[in-house]
């Protein structure tokens, strides 16, 4: 086997003669190809889910499924709605509670599992799933053009880095992600499933180096502090303390953070909306609604599919209560993330309730085309940036947790992530305001971030 004989080949459409030719895509082989590199799946999570959910069906042992392109409309928050907003989103074939939410069901991993997916596209091809901010190989990667592109495809990878991640597709990605077709995907540590009576519920542990942070003592379990969750032995570095600098936390609080133009719902209805013909010119003459495409400008606001009840200029409350037509959405009539959706796990929470001398943890996505400033009203430390925390070794010379004070913004752009965590001493009842940000307007000298919406995001410590 050489590169000039190679032992296996993935057939791809040759684009010799096609070099002056502008297409967006075109459909990629209808068949995988094989996979030598295959390695048998280790990850629980499936398993854990059959034993919790009334209905779940483990189809492939081991194996996550994943559906895509299911459509979902949502109508607005008005009374009467002033439209209906049109989503794409994931489906769990094993799942009988995930027929497509937005956003898609929350994807949990063990680190160090070998993590299967099968995925299936429905509607037009191609799609791929992107595990965003994970290092898989290329072909497991999901990124269009660049690895697999197929209908049906099993992604193999492993996590090696606990933190807070995301999925999306990555065909169309413009459209798609602006429809919703995304999800959490969260990497815990080892043993977090590894005792059924405890896997789905809390406390959990996350990734953390919180030595410099003494209220955290009694939850915070430091590592070796040159190879972090490693140790050596005479066999060479292998995983060592599973809690290794990880944060033991009480509650858990998902923030995601999204906008929608409602006249990209409108002039876009279908998944392959935005795809140039072949042989026209973009913005010319294909069939996108004149000017459109280029002009994005968000009129509804979502935090982890909750609406925001205002419109621009407005100040809300985003509501913990549910969205009742669909009933499929995010939020549970006690505010909490149905364990369905959430790998198996209850309690999840959007608005935060909580006790104290609780650990919250915070996990914020800034799915939004516009910028985000979060503000919190009080002290929170922050622990991670797109799912790598602070001050871990052996990266812990470049980085650390650092503390925000309450009520200073923390600024984020499109596909960012962070890990907050509170904890207090006295009982507190106030809000984390949501500013989402014009992005048009920004870094304009002289002139104020122009802020499209204000959301309020309840938080109650009794």
């Amino acid at each position: 086997m050489s590169v000039n004989q190679p032992g296996f080949t993935i057939p791809r459409r040759s684009i010799a003669g096609m070099e002056g030719m502008y297409a967006k895509m075109w459909d990629p082989p209808k068949e995988s190809p094989l996979t030598p590199e295959y390695i048998a799946p280790t990850n629980p999570v499936p398993e854990f889910m059959q034993s919790v959910i009334p209905g779940f069906s483990v189809s492939q042992r081991h194996t996550v499924q994943r559906d895509l392109l299911h459509g979902l409309t949502i109508p607005t928050w008005e009374t009467p709605a002033a439209k209906n907003l049109m989503f794409m989103t994931f489906r769990d074939g094993d799942n009988p509670f995930d027929n497509g939410s937005y956003p898609g069901g929350t994807i949990r991993v063990p680190r160090g599992v070998i993590y299967h997916c099968q995925t299936q596209g429905h509607g037009p091809p191609p799609h791929t799933i992107h595990w965003h901010g994970i290092e898989p190989t290329p072909m497991n990667d999901g990124v269009g053009h660049c690895s697999m592109e197929i209908g049906d495809y099993l992604y193999q990878w492993q996590p090696n880095f606990i933190g807070t991640y995301f999925y999306h597709c990555h065909r169309n990605t413009v459209q798609h992600f602006e429809f919703g077709l995304f999800g959490m995907l969260l990497i815990e540590p080892p043993d977090a499933y590894a005792n059924p009576a405890t896997a789905g519920g809390y406390p959990r542990r996350t990734a953390a180096n919180l030595a410099d942070f003494p209220q955290f003592a009694d939850k915070f379990v430091e590592g070796d502090p040159v190879n972090g969750v490693g140790i050596i032995t005479p066999d060479g570095l292998v995983s060592g303390d599973p809690h290794a600098f990880t944060v033991e936390y009480d509650v858990e609080a998902l923030w995601v953070l999204d906008d929608r133009d409602s006249v990209w719902s409108d002039k876009a209805p279908d998944a392959r909306t935005f795809y140039p013909a072949l042989g026209k010119q973009p913005g010319v003459d294909d069939k996108f609604f004149h000017g459109f495409f280029h002009d994005y400008n968000a009129d509804y606001w979502f935090v982890t599919g909750v609406p925001v009840l205002g419109h621009r200029g407005e100040g809300s409350l985003a509501s913990p209560v549910p969205i009742q037509n669909p009933a499929l959405v995010f939020g549970t009539a006690d505010g909490t993330i149905p364990a369905a959706l959430n790998s198996g796990v209850t309690g999840m929470q959007v608005a935060i309730n909580a006790n104290v001398g609780d650990v919250i943890l915070v996990r914020c996505l800034d799915a939004a085309y516009n910028c985000i400033s979060v503000t919190f009203p009080v002290d929170v430390i922050i622990i991670a940036w797109d799912g790598r925390a602070l001050g871990v070794p052996p990266f812990g010379k470049y980085n650390h947790a650092y503390v925000v004070p309450a009520g200073t913004p923390i600024h984020t752009s499109t596909a960012r992530r962070y890990d907050a965590l509170i904890r207090v001493d006295a009982p507190f009842s106030g809000f984390a305001t949501v500013q989402f940000i014009d992005t048009h307007g920004q870094n304009i000298p002289g002139r104020a971030e122009p802020v499209l919406v204000t959301a309020k995001i309840p938080i109650t410590i009794l």
